[in-house]
């Protein structure tokens, strides 16, 4: 389940403080403009306010004010173009099928563009209903203008008032997260749990976390003014730090199953990682309510458990029993988390009172870890051709806009178009997956919504309880609409409908119409999502090329912390976000491949090894780190060096074949052997064997990469 779907949680999550931000602004801006004017007045200004208040979600401030800013002017142009022409039928279906493609064509500018599509689509379809004349039109621009303004100005007065609590919200999101994270980690001990199966959840999770994470940062990073600040960035580089000794833990577990299958100590590890997941969840908690955090959670049983294992273990060794693998993984296992049980204790502290000074922030840009936003005409215009997929959904859903306008026309009942448009533009999205949820939650939402709404005005028709529920579902709407569309579409339905009753009563086929409409306008998004389709196989060679590239700058950067070369680990952060980042998008292309008709998926368990054997370069890296970090003071630098060196260059080639497989051409370095009297040299060193045997993985697993990648490539090119 979801955390903020948790009644425990629910209530200091950022998206019930969104619904109610949203909800209060709303019927703020109405009853204020009802005290001057009339109630067609009042609708006009509420609805300049709801079309702002989509671009209302958490944001760093001044990136928030040019989002809202640019809805303003883009949502009231369209209000005004369309109110112009909708004297002129043709002229208006014109103007309708135009405004949709370079709505869409939006898109091109990533993520944060989607409000505003949808914004500018929702004032468009709200529109194209009211005939007016040239100075009416001016009017009713104006009136909208005034309630967008008015939501941006209470909007912006708000946040600024709760930008502290808002990164704190944002934060815990990413903590809770990482606990779920964890938690699906924990099932890796339990021998009812699929190892394969289970690691595919690890993998769709990670992509989930590392969105979340850099929400955190692109909130948290930008700026920071005071101790309370100071107090989340602690608790934000201790759980990006966290993150890291998690993802170390990952070893042959199909091993450690064989040799401890008979063992009790294999539940102690998984009680140890739930009891981890609890703990992270307790920071994320107290964070969301403002207050500082201190474990109540002991590890002792546990861990006692552990090292009662390892003496046992010890102790068949000694007698000449073959247990020396189960004996060495185990006691890797018990370091890496004894490890992250310190670090989350760390974690505890850095919600308890701010430092003096955060040593990741010295002298250092962040800007490499923020996103990075730019609105320039070119990108559209260079996107203006066929083979682009944005280009293409924009003809889509022109063409699917203008087929539910005739389809609308040909209806035997006074259809309401509008409702037919904005059905079409709220279910058709840039990929199949995409459409196909949303034309169910669409569906399914409307229909509970359509049957609610109908039993409130048959058995509880009274102002008072029609209003208290139409502001309840105003609420709602934009607090699921991130969350879970179907709740959000049952409460816009439920928000919509009351309106139009309490306006115009005595409607006896509005619920029913409604109905029609949106079935008709399913059915039309349902048919233009097979048209000029963008099927995720296409744009997979393409984010396997990112990924290996990413990989092998990784490895670069990490390599060179493993060797000292650099002062700090600057570098290596940057670049294990990007690699991350790089994953997590082909990751979610695989799970949207998966949603298509299975004639248009492509080897798709190749991909998903793919995926895998990746994310296991990083965890051997994060290994690697943390033996070196435990072995510091008697660390052989000069032999270790060496051979992390050697191990490097073999690792690079191995990326940058891949990539040559891809069509891409690197060039690599030659690297030197390590001399084999400087191995001798060094084997008495304890550490020596587990550097060793992690190397030994990171040469096989990235070895495997190539394999996959060329099954890749024969896949998708098929």
């Amino acid at each position: 389940m979801h955390y903020a779907l948790n009644l425990r949680t629910f209530f200091y999550s950022h998206y019930f403080y969104l619904g109610l931000r949203f909800a209060a602004g709303l019927l703020g801006v109405t009853l204020i403009t009802l005290q001057f004017a009339d109630v067609a007045t009042a609708m006009t200004v509420c609805i300049g306010a709801l079309c702002t208040a989509l671009m209302d979600m958490p944001s760093p401030l001044r990136h928030k004010f040019n989002e809202m800013s640019a809805s303003v002017l883009l949502c009231s142009a369209v209000t005004l173009l369309i109110s112009l022409c909708a004297p002129l039928q043709w002229l208006l279906m014109t103007m309708l099928v135009l405004i949709s493609f370079l709505a869409c064509m939006m898109v091109v500018y990533g993520k944060k563009s989607m409000p505003l599509q949808l914004a500018t689509l929702f004032i468009m379809t709200m529109s194209m209903e009211h005939e007016m004349t040239v100075p009416e039109s001016f009017i009713h621009t104006g009136l909208f203008t005034l309630g967008a303004l008015a939501y941006l100005a209470y909007s912006m007065t708000v946040s600024w008032l709760l930008r502290h609590r808002i990164k704190q919200q944002v934060l815990a999101e990413a903590l809770f997260e990482l606990a779920a994270y964890i938690a699906i980690k924990a099932d890796f001990y339990d021998t009812r749990y699929n190892l394969n199966l289970q690691f595919n959840k690890l993998i769709r999770h990670q992509s989930l976390l590392a969105d979340r994470q850099q929400a955190s940062r692109d909130l948290i990073l930008r700026a920071h003014q005071n101790s309370k600040d100071a107090i989340v960035v602690q608790v934000h580089v201790c759980m990006l730090d966290l993150y890291e000794l998690i993802l170390s833990t990952h070893t042959d577990y199909a091993q450690l199953r064989l040799h401890l299958a008979d063992s009790p100590v294999l539940i102690s590890l998984r009680d140890l990682a739930c009891k981890a997941a609890s703990d992270i969840e307790a920071v994320a908690y107290a964070v969301t309510r403002k207050r500082a955090s201190f474990s109540a959670i002991s590890y002792a049983p546990e861990l006692a458990a552990i090292e009662a294992e390892l003496a046992s273990l010890q102790q068949r060794s000694a007698e000449g029993k073959p247990v020396q693998e189960a004996l060495a993984v185990l006691r890797a296992q018990r370091n890496k988390i004894v490890a992250i049980i310190k670090m989350i204790g760390e974690l505890h502290q850095a919600s308890q009172k701010a430092s003096d000074s955060t040593p990741f922030w010295n002298d250092a840009d962040m800007g490499p870890f923020l996103s990075q936003q730019k609105y320039e005409l070119r990108m559209i215009l260079s996107h203006l051709r066929m083979d682009s997929p944005i280009f293409r959904f924009s003809l889509r859903v022109a063409l699917a806009i203008a087929s539910g306008l005739l389809v609308a026309n040909w209806l035997p009942y006074a259809a309401h178009s509008y409702w037919i448009v904005l059905t079409i533009v709220i279910i058709l999205k840039p990929s199949f997956s995409m459409t196909k949820q949303r034309r169910g939650d669409r569906i399914i939402g409307t229909v509970i919504g359509c049957l609610i709404t109908a039993a409130l005005i048959t058995w509880l028709n009274h102002p008072a309880i029609l209003l208290g529920c139409l502001i309840l579902a105003t609420v709602a709407t934009p607090t699921f609409i991130y969350l879970r569309y179907r709740y959000a579409a049952i409460a816009v339905s439920i928000m919509i409908l009351l309106q139009m009753h309490l306006v115009a009563p005595g409607n006896q086929h509005l619920i029913m119409e409604r109905l029609v409409d949106t079935f008709i306008g399913a059915a039309v998004a349902t048919a233009f999502s097979f048209v000029l389709a963008n099927w995720e196989y296409q744009t997979l060679p393409r984010l396997i090329r990112e990924v290996l590239n990413m990989n092998l700058r990784y490895m670069q950067a990490s390599f060179d912390l493993l060797q000292g070369k650099g002062r700090d680990d600057f570098a290596y952060r940057i670049e294990r976000k990007r690699l991350m980042d790089s994953l997590a998008a082909l990751s979610s292309a695989l799970v949207r491949m998966l949603d298509e008709p299975a004639r248009k998926q492509r080897a798709v368990e190749d991909i998903n090894l793919f995926i895998v054997q990746n994310y296991l370069l990083v965890a051997h890296v994060a290994a690697l780190r943390a033996i070196l970090r435990r072995h510091v003071r008697e660390l052989p630098a000069g032999a270790v060096n060496a051979m992390l060196e050697q191990s490097h260059g073999q690792v690079c080639r191995i990326l940058a074949r891949a990539l040559r497989q891809h069509g891409q051409a690197v060039a690599v370095a030659p690297v030197a052997p390590v001399p084999a009297a400087m191995e001798e040299a060094q084997v008495d060193w304890s550490g020596w064997p587990l550097v060793q045997r992690r190397i030994g993985l990171l040469q096989a697993d990235a070895q495997k990469i190539i394999v996959h990648s060329e099954a890749v490539m024969r896949g998708t090119s098929a």
